[in-house]
């Protein structure tokens, strides 16, 4: 299936409204630097944003809406079609496991 431009950049400027919303949700923590991942969303490298965020809250307790932004990011970026072509753990991957724990916690 392909897209036409103007569909690939309405799924684009989605994806980056969930990136920028995980990102926010980070903002409340302290002693968090978040500099990275403003800059690749600066530069339009979102999935090295999404990356970026993934690892980030990796480390923490994240409530679930973290993830669920993380989650509508890596869609609209077919980041888990993409996940299932490589043989080691992706960044969607993970966010797939965090989005799990946390919709089980919640």
């Amino acid at each position: 299936m392909t897209l036409d431009r103007g569909a690939l950049q309405a799924a684009w400027n989605q994806a980056r409204r969930h990136l920028e919303a995980a990102r926010t949700r980070l903002t409340e923590l302290p002693d968090l630097d978040l500099s990275a991942t403003l800059e690749f969303l600066e530069h339009n490298e979102l999935e090295l944003a999404f990356d970026c965020l993934t690892d980030l809250g990796d480390d923490l307790d994240l409530p679930l809406g973290f993830w669920q932004d993380l989650d509508l990011a890596a869609r609209q970026m077919r980041l888990y079609s993409d996940a299932l072509h490589k043989p080691h753990l992706t960044a969607a991957d993970l966010c797939r496991r965090h989005l799990a724990a946390a919709s089980e916690q919640d």
